[in-house]
């Protein structure tokens, strides 16, 4: 049997680290996501991670070139819901115990927070570059409500970090279960496409093959 050909997938990421959303606003944030994927000439695989996930959620049932969603440690809230009422649902977890909220309404993780628990099984020496480089997110994100999500029209993937400080395992877990994501787990901080980058490419890559073969 040969193997599908996944080269005519795109793939997007909502939020990677060199920030190709504007993070003020979830209306911003999906916009610039339909201005990426307008650009793409093939269907497309959006992955995201975290705070990515809220915005490729909120694509809704319009999003005709893309094929499918891979959540990596991501929000995938459903209709009505929002960030900050999902969060106070349990103690504030560990990564964002001491979130600073700056003088125009940005959050930003404390150093100790993010090396010792946002990002806790990378090397040290990273984990502080990747403090320094991080993007903060407008805290009025944490009171928009959640569309119609997109996961409810397009097939889902989802990775559960299970040593995941930022947000609970026990809510990634139900997140894929909801909207009946094929799911992998792993032993891994919020950021397992830094530390288990192989797992995570490899879901992405079983996302296109069954997208592909499903077609």
């Amino acid at each position: 049997m040969t193997a599908p050909d996944i080269s005519q997938f795109e793939l997007v990421d909502p939020a990677p680290a060199g920030q190709l959303i504007p993070l003020t606003a979830l209306a911003d944030d999906v916009a610039r996501l339909r201005q990426v994927l307008d650009l793409q000439d093939g269907p497309v695989i959006v992955a995201g991670h975290s705070y990515g996930g809220q915005v490729m959620t909120a694509l809704g049932a319009d999003a005709p070139n893309v094929a499918g969603l891979v959540y990596i440690a991501a929000f995938g809230l459903d209709q009505g819901e929002s960030l900050g009422a999902l969060l106070s649902q349990g103690p504030v977890t560990p990564a964002l115990a001491h979130l600073l909220t700056d003088q125009q309404g940005f959050g930003w993780l404390s150093e100790d927070d993010f090396v010792n628990h946002f990002a806790g099984d990378v090397d040290p020496v990273r984990a502080r570059v990747m403090y320094a480089v991080q993007q903060p997110l407008a805290a009025s994100a944490f009171g928009e409500v959640m569309g119609v999500p997109a996961w409810k029209t397009l097939p889902s993937w989802y990775l559960v970090a299970a040593d995941d400080q930022a947000i609970p395992p026990a809510a990634e877990r139900q997140f894929a279960a909801r909207m009946g994501a094929t799911t992998v787990e792993i032993p891994s901080s919020h950021v397992p496409m830094v530390s288990y980058p192989g797992d995570v490419a490899q879901l992405i890559e079983t996302a296109a093959e069954a997208v592909l073969s499903a077609g």
